[in-house]
């Protein structure tokens, strides 16, 4: 398995989920109806999956 770097776009979607995880954790989006955990683990496999797929 070749592991490549992801493209700028999806490192940037996988900060933005991880910063949403991030304050909902702190309290500050408590209209989110997900568990940080669970939207911290998302930006993660987001992450991941942009690592695993080459071009993507």
């Amino acid at each position: 398995m070749n592991l490549s770097a992801p493209t700028q776009l999806v490192f940037i979607i996988s900060l933005v989920i991880a910063i949403i995880g991030l304050l909902a954790a702190l309290g500050l989006l408590a209209f989110i109806p997900f568990a940080s955990v669970w939207i911290m683990l998302i930006a993660y496999i987001v992450l991941a999956a942009g690592c695993l797929m080459r071009g993507a």
